[in-house]
């Protein structure tokens, strides 16, 4: 099974956010020497808690300070912006690291509603969604589009022999639908739902999937928020930054992650449950208990390959987390995954 990292650059308290963006950089270069098959970077806008606002720039610099692993966005929010430039963007990754660069693709602002509007004044940019990914597909491959559509004759340099792939994100049906129709291999955000969705948007995408010129079969992978440490115990307690910043976010308060020392506060009893149930259903523990959750998940949901999401507020955790899974994975660096 394929093991790639999906990193958020998520904020902590105490420190500085340039930082932040530093760890992820670091991260990288750390990911491929254990031998991961993917790097992938998000795009948030004024979120507190997220700071990786410009993906195709830190994509640039990883792929400047890394030599095999493949690097993406998971990912561009398209509706911000229009298809011909993010496939600029991306033809240029492209040149940067040949035949590593993934595309991939949302349509969820990554922000609030306010914010998005900044980005993109036209409240109708989402629909025409399915229209920018045909207008990307054609730019990033090289292709011309038809005759009478105002992009005819208009070509996305720099050209050479390798291309971006283009993925598909999605936490729904929607998504799945539109990866099928397209022929795009796609990828379900299970961290963001815990889960829900999962089966019947992988069963629409495999069922409806329509050959392509870049994917004869479907390819579907899963995005995951797990936390591995030495120890069950340690694991838990680790897992307290994440678990206070999703009760306060609940309550519409987005900051920070707190150290796990400061995370624990005055819950109501509704809360308490509802964390219970958190600690209970969350992919945590000694890697051994961790690797074992991840096999088990991804065979019952048929995919080959694991995307991880981790959140600590100590970067020296969240290192040794996919670190210790790289190890039970056995992965290595000069494997072919």
């Amino acid at each position: 099974m394929k093991l790639s990292i999906l990193d958020q650059s998520a904020a902590a308290s105490g420190r500085g956010q340039d930082e932040t963006i530093r760890q992820t950089l670091a991260l990288a270069q750390q990911a491929e020497a254990w031998g991961y098959h993917r790097f992938w970077v998000s795009e948030h806008h004024s979120h507190p808690s997220i700071v990786g606002s410009a993906p195709e720039v830190l994509m640039a610099a990883i792929a400047a300070r890394t030599q095999r692993i493949r690097i993406g966005s998971a990912g561009v929010m398209l509706p911000h912006y229009a298809a011909l430039k993010v496939a600029e963007q991306f033809r240029v990754l492209d040149a940067l690291a040949p035949g590593r660069i993934d595309l991939g693709v949302g349509r969820a602002p990554g922000s609030d509603g306010r914010t998005a509007q900044l980005l993109n004044p036209d409240r109708n940019a989402s629909e025409r969604f399915p229209q920018q990914v045909m207008e990307l597909q054609a730019w990033v491959s090289g292709q011309n589009l038809p005759p009478g559509h105002p992009g005819h004759n208009v070509y996305a340099y720099p050209q050479s022999g390798t291309a971006p792939t283009v993925w598909m994100l999605g936490s729904s049906d929607y998504g799945a639908q539109l990866a099928a129709h397209l022929g795009l291999p796609y990828a379900f955000a299970y961290f963001i739902t815990d889960g829900q969705g999962a089966d019947e948007a992988l069963q629409i995408y495999r069922e409806t999937f329509r050959p392509s010129a870049g994917l004869p079969k479907p390819s579907a992978a899963l995005c995951v928020w797990a936390l591995a440490a030495d120890t069950d115990e340690e694991a838990l307690r680790l897992f307290e930054s994440r678990a206070r910043w999703k009760m306060d976010r609940n309550l519409g308060r987005i900051g920070p992650l707190l150290p796990p020392e400061e995370a624990a506060r005055d819950y109501s009893p509704a809360e308490q449950f509802a964390l219970q149930r958190l600690r209970e259903s969350a992919l945590i523990g000694s890697a051994a208990t961790v690797a074992a959750k991840l096999r088990q998940l991804a065979a019952r949901l048929e995919v080959d390959e694991l995307v991880v999401i981790t959140w600590t507020h100590d970067p020296a955790a969240q290192m040794r987390s996919y670190e210790l899974l790289a190890q039970e994975f056995t992965l290595t660096a000069n494997s072919p995954l």
